[in-house]
Parts: C-alpha cells; structure tokens; sequence
C-alpha cells in the first residue's frame, strides 16, 4: 500500500511538471508568432525535455499495471458455518413460520439450515419452499411416534415436541460431517432454532465463536419477560428462570449453541423423549458441559436477542361454514 502510494505521488508531480512545461512552450510559441527566424535551435531542449517527461509518465503507469496485476487479495479468515435444526410440523402457518424463518437466514452468511419434517415423508409445501429459499439446506423427515404426539386439546407442555426431529438432524449432521475432509477437527456451531421463534440477527454473529456451548436470554419465555443466565465476573453462577431453577440447565431451546466438534466428540449426545418436562434442554446438554465452562454472550447475558413468540393459531369458523355449503377456498391455493 506505501509503495501504491509513492507511485501515486511521483505520478502526480510528473503530470504538474509536464503541464508546466507545456504552458511555457505555448507561451514561447505565441511569443515567436510574426517572427522569421530559425526556431530549431531554441526547440530541440524544449522537446527532449517533453519527450523525457513522457517516457517517465510510461515508466510510472507501466509499474502501476504491473502491482496491481501481481497484488494478491488478503485472503480472510472462513467464519465458522452455523448448523441450524429446525423441526417443522404440517399446520396452517407453517408455510408463514418457515417463509418468515428462511427470510431472517437470508442475512446470516456461511448458515446451513437443516429443517426436519414431522412426517414420514418429505411435503411438497416444505420441498418447494426450501428449492426457493436461497439457502443452503438440508431436508429430512422423521415422524414423531404415535404415544407422544400431542392431540387435539393437550396443553403444549404435556409433552415434548420435535425431539425425534432435532435427533434426527443431530444423526445427520455427524454423518455428514465425518464425511467431509477434516473430520471431527471440523470449525461449526450447531443451533437448535425452531419455526416460530423471532431472531435478531446480531444472535447468529454472538453464537459464530462458540467454543463448547455459549448462552445468551430468551425473551417471552416460562411465563416471564425472559430467562436469563445470570453472569458474574465472566461466569454463568446461576438461572433467572420462574419455574424449577434447581434444573441442571434451565433454559429454553433458542438459549443456547453448541460447537460441531462437541457434537462429534460426543456421539451419543441427544434429546431425551422420556425426560421429564422442562428437562429436555438438560438431557442433551448434560454430557456436554458443566455450568463453568458455559460461555456467557450478548453482552454477558444483559440483551434479549431472541424470542419464544408464537403465532395464534387461526380461527377458521368462517371457512368451515363456507365449505359446508361447498364454498370453501379452493383446495389448489397453498397459503
């Protein structure tokens, strides 16, 4: 850059040199306009000295071409690619909660989105969604059993949803990566972000330098206006939670990200289905980590940067009148 520069400067200097002596031949020559004499005597120093300048000016633009033809680009460093599992299930919104989640992803460089069907098999709704999303993606599918599927009425925390989803994304990801050159030696963070939740951008640059599993609050969660880790000289001490802070880890799955190679280091490392309720986040973090080696982000847990939000679910008394009449929406339109 300071050779850049001093080429520069003696590129200026030659072209105010070159402009000055140009203005004193053509007051020379204007000078001489009328008169008869032999001007060859008093041209010749005049030219050599043009002719001088302009072989300097051919010099210097020539050394110009030269660097920036062999300058190579400062190469930088890769950012770690972020893993995100997100389960999904067929309802109404679903179409609206992964439009509105591959959207904010669209932000988020080096993110490879791995979405999980609940199905025992890949939809078209989710399928076209993913071709057209503009993301790295992975797309798989796994259906929850029968016995632990919530039904009709259940309250949501009855029972656990999308574990069999994030396991299968987990089982996926360590297939995956093993095979790929580097092995379990590979830079990642895997993130667990489910499709109605609301994400500020600035979350994905705070979990980017996860070294085992970094934490931040989650806003409008457990009844309260956020969870948090509470953080003191650098180290998570204890949980801002209302219900049950005695939990190993009691957090909310949008609270936390976890490094590939803690993942591929520990292959049995999952979500249990059995566990009891508001134990699932500490059933897969358990084997990972301890409390102190928790890596506290977003300003040591002080921002809310991610939040549990939900979308009501809609009332469709009008469109089940319609169709009894047989006046339904059409069936073809996909919302």
């Amino acid at each position: 850059m300071a050779a850049r520069m001093k080429l520069k400067l003696k590129l200026k200097t030659v072209f105010v040199l070159y402009f000055m002596v140009s203005l004193m031949g053509l007051v020379y020559a204007l000078m001489q306009l009328g008169q008869r004499c032999d001007c060859t005597e008093h041209d010749m120093p005049k030219d050599r000295t043009i002719s001088r300048l302009r072989g300097e000016l051919h010099r210097f633009q020539e050394q110009i071409r030269k660097s920036d033809a062999t300058k190579q680009p400062q190469k930088q460093p890769a950012k770690p690619t972020i893993f995100v599992i997100t389960p999904t299930y067929a309802r109404l919104v679903q179409k609206a909660e992964l439009t509105r989640l591959s959207q904010t992803f669209l932000h988020v460089p080096q993110l490879h989105w791995i979405v999980v069907e609940d199905s025992p098999h890949k939809t078209p709704l989710v399928s076209d969604l993913l071709v057209k999303s503009g993301l790295a993606y992975t797309h798989l599918h796994m259906p929850t059993a029968k016995d632990r599927k919530l039904q009709e009425g259940d309250p949501s925390w009855l029972k656990p949803r999308g574990v069999e989803q994030r396991n299968e994304g987990l089982r996926w990801l360590r297939e995956d990566r093993r095979a790929q050159p580097g092995g379990d030696n590979q830079q990642g963070v895997v993130y667990f972000a489910d499709d109605d939740n609301t994400y500020s951008l600035q979350i994905f640059d705070e979990m980017r330098s996860t070294q085992r599993v970094s934490v931040w609050p989650v806003g409008l969660v457990g009844g309260m206006k956020y969870e948090r880790p509470v953080v003191e000289e650098g180290k998570v001490v204890r949980f801002h939670t209302g219900w049950r802070p005695s939990r190993p880890f009691p957090m909310d799955m949008a609270g936390f990200a976890v490094s590939l190679k803690l993942v591929l280091a520990n292959p049995e490392a999952c979500f249990d289905g059995d566990a009891p309720m508001g134990f699932l986040e500490s059933s897969f973090l358990q084997g990972l980590v301890t409390m102190d080696e928790l890596e506290p982000k977003a300003d040591n847990c002080s921002k809310v940067l991610v939040w549990h939000t939900r979308t009501e679910k809609p009332k469709m008394k009008r469109e089940e009148a319609l169709q009894a009449q047989g006046l339904g929406s059409d069936r073809a339109v996909e919302v």
